[in-house]
């Protein structure tokens, strides 16, 4: 069950340019670090560490920057590695961690991802 906040913050992204992916009127995530991110994302904001508005307009500019970038049918869009992006950008600018020790995380986390995906894959 969200707070009032995180009903804020999810529901201040519905129906944008900024919206995420949905699948039958629910969040979608198809990896589990995009949920781990999107969590991540409310809950700094919500201790304080970014206004959840910065966090808004980051992923706006972010997006618009890809879309200048690529064609829009680029199969090599992914939404969650736009939050991701603006989530480090400020997490980084805030002086939550360093750069060295974030890359250092992500690394066990997308291994741990890939280990999940791996044992699923092997026990079809």
């Amino acid at each position: 069950m969200f707070t009032r906040f995180e009903h804020f913050a999810a529901s201040s992204l519905m129906g944008s340019e900024e919206s995420p992916p949905r699948k039958n009127g629910q969040l979608a995530f198809s990896r589990s670090w995009e949920q781990v991110a999107f969590a991540l994302a409310i809950a700094l904001s919500k201790k304080g560490h970014y206004e959840w508005e910065d966090f808004r307009q980051n992923l706006i500019a972010t997006i618009s920057e890809w879309e200048s970038e690529h064609d829009l049918n680029d199969s090599t869009w992914d939404y969650y590695q736009r939050w991701y992006a603006v989530l480090e950008k400020l997490v980084l600018e805030a002086g939550l961690i360093d750069k060295a020790e974030l890359d250092e995380k992500l690394d066990v986390l997308l291994n741990c991802e890939r280990c999940h995906e791996n044992a699923a894959n092997s026990a079809d």
